[in-house]
């Protein structure tokens, strides 16, 4: 497996790129953000790499940090997302944006990635959920807010991500997850 290769940018030609590593220049698929941000050519680049082995090919797929790399691995597991779908998704918004989409549930940011419809979107929200939400790329050992668990809670009961975020405005600061599940609950049933 490869998963990081360091070397001098030959080409851009998008959405490939051609980095020289020792005399052998590797073309690799990078989204449109990685993109952007690589320098001129002739410069040295570092990108975190996926392989896949296809029956037909094997293609190098280029991130400039590893928490991208990970959405992307998250993203490509998903029914009927394939790589190019994938590096649609994350050329069209950060991993943040699309943490953040999924953890509200929001299919609207998604369905104006080209290639992403309706169905396609509540699909990734559905089987990203509790995988690449809020908490996706904190630091291993902290803990997420109560708020966070809250809304958690209230996703895994069927509840929208609107519905979901309408309740957690009601509820008061520094509330314990038990009771604001409670109350958030109470809120919800009001409506």
């Amino acid at each position: 497996m490869i998963g990081r290769i360091t070397g001098t940018l030959l080409e851009k030609t998008p959405p490939t790129v051609c980095i020289d590593v020792g005399g052998v220049g590797y073309e690799i698929d990078v989204p449109m953000t990685t993109l952007y941000n690589l320098p001129e050519t002739g410069g040295k680049v570092t990108l975190y790499t996926h392989l896949a082995i296809r029956e037909d090919a094997h293609v190098l797929y280029g991130f400039l940090s590893a928490q991208d790399r990970s959405a992307f691995r998250a993203l490509i597991k998903v029914t009927g997302i394939g790589a190019r779908t994938a590096l649609a998704v994350l050329s069209g918004m950060s991993v943040q944006d699309l943490a953040d989409a999924i953890t509200r549930q929001e299919t609207g940011m998604l369905t104006r990635v080209p290639g992403i419809g309706k169905k396609t979107a509540e699909r990734l929200l559905l089987e990203l959920r509790g995988k690449l939400g809020a908490d996706f790329g904190s630091a291993p050992g902290t803990v997420s807010s109560g708020r966070d668990d809250i809304l958690n809670a209230l996703l895994s009961l069927g509840y929208s991500g609107a519905e979901s975020q309408s309740a957690l405005k009601t509820l008061p600061e520094g509330v314990d997850v038990a009771e604001g599940i409670r109350l958030a609950l109470k809120s919800l049933s009001r409506h």
